[in-house]
């Protein structure tokens, strides 16, 4: 039997897990990451990487090769049935909001082969063929809490692991939150998705991501490269438990939407979930991605919320095993993430509910809204100020979380509760406004100050040293909400974390540091 020790367990080497792993390599934080596949996925129904998931691999160094290996999507193509409506310039919209306007498709598996690369680049690894069977979190102390001992089965027998901390990104079967006993609150649709690679397509635009409704079904449609290659999504109403093989989705996208191919490199059905863990953390157990939250690809937003779950939570656990902060500090993972996944399985099976619904009203609205709302939507949303609003929802820039004082604000709090004390912050809890230069200094990926604007360089530089942390000047923002003669302390994950007048900006600040943070924990 092997016996491993390290600071962090991440079971799961999909796109979650190995973000994660990279990060915590990156970081300098000892991490051992299992999984029971035999290496990387090469089947994947994952697609698209949004705004917010680039600037991520900006930060982590690889964004040059996502660039180079993905497909730039930048508009959207509505429609019905067989008639395409026009496009939307999605890429457009996020004209001086992002480095990385629009949508780049990379199918989930290049997604972790340039994680992978980029993990062993940084001196990690992946236990392939380990599946996790036994997961115990009563160990003995060892001095900064107690130890988790995890046990896997592999090809040269038993693997024991003891961590200080275990990440579950394990997908949405995941066999950490299962031994864990937390519970994933949701309901399965009836309907059977499928997902089609294939080469050579006729019936859709080749430099756009499709969407068509029906009004029995819909299809979604990516363009993956040239030659025709399309990954194509969608949904075929069937009996409970009824097979759908890839002949009748065939002949009814043929059918329905007009949509031929040639060749089929692969297919898959699957059902669909909407489900959200309970607990996102349980002691020294972490739950990300698809084992904490699963939904519909509606919006394409499931791999990249995972990526961003795990970008969160590799600072909070970087700080506190380099003693910068408590474990109390770890509770605002689930505060952060959690509503976050909840927003977004709500919506997406509010919108997959409209999608697939038998009722009448939903049938009438699928039949007529896209013929009569479309056309008229897409001549008039590229002139109107909601699209970089719209821009920003869809490509998860726009993102808040409620950072408070340590001192008097665990940030666990209810939604009213929260609504009571204080309104959303235009620029504080946000992910930082993008100026053009200001992005470069957060690939040192450390807490940090910044100011804008006409500011004294020496007084800014003071505040910096008094708060130990670099501190950047840039020209004045405009229009950013960024406001000359403020201060405002960045999080390493391109978070917010306070702002205030230059002539209080240490007193204000200094608390909201994570060493700053009680020396407790509150687990």
């Amino acid at each position: 039997m092997r016996e491993l020790s390290t600071d962090v367990l991440v079971v799961g080497a999909g796109p979650t897990g190995l973000m994660l792993a990279a990060w915590l390599a990156k970081l300098g934080v000892a991490a051992v990451v299992v999984d029971g596949k035999a290496g990387p996925t090469r089947e994947s129904r994952a697609l698209g990487v949004h705004s917010r998931s680039m600037e991520i691999y900006d930060q982590l160094g690889v964004v040059d090769r996502v660039l180079a290996e993905g497909y730039p999507a930048v508009t959207i193509r509505p429609g019905y049935e067989r008639r395409s409506f026009g496009a939307v310039p999605i890429g457009r919209f996020g004209t001086g909001l992002t480095p990385y306007p629009g949508l780049h498709v990379l199918e989930q598996s290049r997604n972790e082969r340039i994680l992978l690369d980029r993990l062993e680049e940084l001196g990690g690894a992946v236990e392939w063929d380990h599946a996790l069977v036994g997961l115990s979190t009563g160990g003995l102390p060892d001095g900064d809490g107690h130890r988790i001992r995890a046990e896997c089965r592999g090809p040269g027998g038993p693997l024991t692991i003891s961590a200080r901390f275990c990440v579950g990104a394990d997908g949405g079967s995941s066999a950490v939150r299962k031994l864990s006993g937390i519970p994933f609150e949701g309901l399965t649709n009836e309907h059977t998705f499928y997902v089609a690679d294939v080469l050579g397509v006729s019936g859709v635009a080749g430099d756009s991501v499709n969407l068509r409704f029906g009004a029995e079904e819909f299809l979604l449609g990516f363009p993956m490269g040239p030659g025709g290659h399309h990954r194509l999504l969608g949904v075929l109403r069937t009996a409970p438990g009824e097979e759908v093989p890839e002949s009748l989705a065939r002949q009814r996208l043929a059918t329905v939407f007009g949509v031929t191919f040639a060749e089929t490199l692969w297919f898959s059905t699957y059902r669909i979930h909407h489900r959200v863990a309970a607990r996102f953390r349980q002691g020294g157990v972490f739950l990300a991605g698809d084992a904490g939250h699963v939904h519909s690809p509606v919006g394409a937003q499931g791999m990249n919320t995972g990526l961003q779950d795990a970008h969160n939570l590799a600072f909070k656990l970087a700080d506190v095993l380099r003693g910068r902060a408590s474990e109390r500090l770890l509770d605002r993972y689930e505060a952060e993430r959690r509503p976050v996944a909840l927003r977004l399985v709500n919506s997406t099976d509010r919108a997959f509910a409209l999608v697939t619904s038998d009722h009448r009203l939903a049938r009438a609205v699928r039949r007529t809204a896209p013929r009569l709302i479309a056309p008229v939507a897409i001549r008039l949303l590229p002139r109107l100020p909601i699209a970089p609003r719209l821009f920003g929802y869809l490509s998860q820039i726009r993102i808040h979380y409620w950072i408070g004082d340590p001192r008097t604000d665990d940030g666990v709090r209810s939604p009213a509760v929260r609504s009571r004390r204080r309104r959303r912050g235009r620029v504080v809890g946000r992910r930082l406004p993008w100026t053009g230069p200001n992005f470069e200094a957060l690939r040192t990926a450390v807490w940090q100050v910044h100011t804008y604007g006409e500011v004294d360089a020496e007084v800014a530089a003071a505040v910096g040293r008094a708060l130990q942390v670099p501190a950047h000047s840039f020209p004045a923002a405009d229009g950013r909400g960024l406001a000359e003669g403020f201060c405002y302390l960045v999080r390493p994950d391109g978070f917010v974390a306070g702002a205030a007048p230059l002539h209080t900006a240490v007193s204000h600040l200094r608390s909201l540091l994570p060493d700053r943070w009680p020396q407790h924990s509150a687990t």
